[in-house]
């Protein structure tokens, strides 16, 4: 579908005068997707996308795009992405009433990346841009990558993947962020089974206002084995972690090097934590996304700041857990109770006094 705007006399007058138009796109079928990044207002209007195939908005410039009604995807095995955005100054959002739907439960097989193969859902390339009011139900795998993108806001996202808790979800990250800068997340709500938001790689990021339920709590990392391999001046602050198996942690992968430095987590809150409260690895391994053995001190954490952690985590957990090497400059405010094993701890700076 080309791009339409109404009434010829007025388009002729507005270009003869030099002022710019807006031109509408609605993609109602894949085949629509062709010539709408020469767009600026676009509607994805009840689409439903094949399987195998990308939803693919490459080149946006100075646009709107809105969902609308339902989307869905075809089921295929496959290791592509179901959504890729890429552009300067893009607005994404969606009307009253929409869901974009992933369907994951096909994909579902209690293996996470060890099992078939899955898409991830939505990765977006963004600058000078907003993301808000979007609904999002099941995805196969990550929810919303954030990779090489600068100056974006994301705010009112709802990523609900709750089913997957009995029909075997795994690695459904809500928010990962990859070499990206100046990147704020906020009033989203989450429910899934892993990591809320992931850190891998960036500078000035912020993470605040946001409701985590049901995963593995709020990471940075893991760190370390990517291309990029620093995570630089991150707030994380204002959020509630609840039902999760760890509240807050950062995590370094195995043998690797890069640093993670003024990582700041402040009024958090967590409840009914059933692993870890507070957690720092620096044995991560990647491949299969665990930590193992000794911890290696490739990756040092320091400029770490902890001010107004606090919550509850259950009775078989622990409310602390360290295994670093080569940290500095650490400073901790908590009130973190209710676990009561206590685990192996090391890497506390010297200055500081261990937790566990």
């Amino acid at each position: 579908m080309r791009c339409q705007c109404g009434g010829i006399a007025l388009l002729l007058l507005m270009i003869s005068s030099g002022v710019s138009w807006a031109s509408n796109h609605v993609i109602r079928s894949i085949e629509d997707v062709e010539g709408a990044n020469k767009c600026t207002n676009i509607t994805i209007s009840n689409l439903h996308v094949p399987a195998g195939v990308s939803l693919r908005l490459l080149g946006l410039r100075n646009a709107v795009v809105t969902f609308e009604g339902t989307i869905t995807f075809g089921f295929k095995q496959w290791s592509g992405q179901l959504m890729m955005f890429k552009g300067d100054n893009v607005t994404v959002t969606g009307t009253p009433g929409h869901l974009i739907h992933g369907g994951g439960e096909r994909w579902w097989d209690g293996y996470g990346v060890l099992g078939g193969p899955k898409p991830k859902f939505f990765e977006v390339r963004l600058n000078n841009s907003k993301i808000f009011g979007l609904r999002i139900k099941n995805t196969p795998m990550h929810a919303i990558s954030i990779n090489h993108s600068s100056n974006l806001t994301v705010s009112d996202i709802v990523v609900d993947s709750a089913e997957g808790d009995w029909k075997g979800a795994k690695r459904t990250d809500g928010f990962n962020i990859y070499e990206s800068r100046n990147v704020t997340i906020k009033n989203c709500r989450v429910s899934n089974q892993d990591d809320c938001i992931a850190v891998k790689s960036g500078t000035d990021l912020v993470f605040e206002n946001n409701y985590c339920s049901g995963g593995h709590g709020i990471s940075v990392g893991s760190v370390g084995g990517r291309k990029s391999n620093i995570v630089e001046r991150v707030l994380v602050r204002n959020n509630i972690i609840t039902n999760s198996f760890n509240g807050v942690r950062v995590k370094t992968v195995k043998n690797a090097v890069g640093r993670v430095s003024n990582v700041t987590f402040e009024d958090i809150t967590l409840a009914n934590i059933t692993g870890y409260g507070v957690t720092m690895v620096g044995n991560y391994i990647l491949e299969r996304g665990v930590p193992e053995g000794e911890p290696t001190g490739g990756v040092p954490i320091s400029g770490l700041r902890l001010k107004n952690v606090h919550g509850t985590v259950n009775h078989d957990g622990s409310n602390f857990w360290v295994w670093v090497k080569n940290a500095s400059d650490w400073s901790w405010q908590t009130n973190v109770t209710g676990g009561s094993r206590v685990p192996q701890c090391e890497g506390f700076p010297s200055d500081m006094e261990p937790m566990c």
